[in-house]
């Protein structure tokens, strides 16, 4: 199972980027996919997840309305649409994939990208 986290970067206060997590090696329809991000020093913290089978999507509290999951299932493909980004949005962040349902934990999901930098700067 692969997992290839890409699209962060360097925007502006209030700009908006988006992060694709390509998967390979999975049965995709079986999965819920997921993405994390990790402050310096932190654990990864869980922001959003999206259930393969049905499209069903959770968020946590601090990015709903701002951060959009989404998948494209044909490419196996999951993106992360963020929105009105702020410098407090600044980590590392990472797709997971996990067999079954939504899931806010990080322990519970077996495979991870490789991470990507997103810089919000002020």
């Amino acid at each position: 199972v692969q997992l290839q986290a890409s699209g962060g970067g360097l925007v502006q206060t209030g700009g908006s980027l988006r992060l694709s997590c390509a998967t390979s090696g999975l049965t995709f329809s079986s999965y819920t996919m997921a993405w994390f991000r990790q402050f310096p020093g932190n654990e990864r913290g869980f922001l959003a997840s999206i259930r393969r089978s049905d499209g069903s999507a959770f968020y946590a509290e601090s990015v709903k309305g701002r951060f959009t999951i989404s998948k494209d299932n044909g490419k196996n493909t999951v993106y992360l649409q963020m929105n009105s980004l702020k410098p407090e949005d600044t980590a590392v962040y990472y797709c997971a994939a996990r067999r079954g349902t939504h899931h806010y934990n990080q322990n519970q999901y077996t495979s991870w990208g490789q991470g990507t930098q997103v810089t919000v700067s002020s």
